[in-house]
């Protein structure tokens, strides 16, 4: 994540399961979409993606706990 003038402008996820066709299906399609919820929402209240569930969780997850980092450094 990055964050400039306590706002989201770049949300990538660079570490999730990609080692199976399966998981590279569901997440190749996800995590865009994330990562674009989490730019316009500009929190970790974003919406799953269907049929990602444990993706779109385990995102939320992160992003919250990013978030949570970069409220207590004072980047937001």
């Amino acid at each position: 994540m990055t964050i400039r003038g306590g706002r989201i402008i770049r949300a990538v996820a660079i570490n999730y399961p990609n080692s199976g066709g399966r998981d590279q299906s569901i997440n190749g399609q996800a995590i865009p979409v994330l990562n674009q919820e989490a730019l316009q929402r500009q929190s970790a209240q974003i919406d799953a993606v269907s049929g990602a569930s444990y993706t779109s969780q385990a995102y939320r997850g992160s992003l919250q706990s990013a978030l949570d980092a970069a409220h207590k450094a004072g980047a937001l």
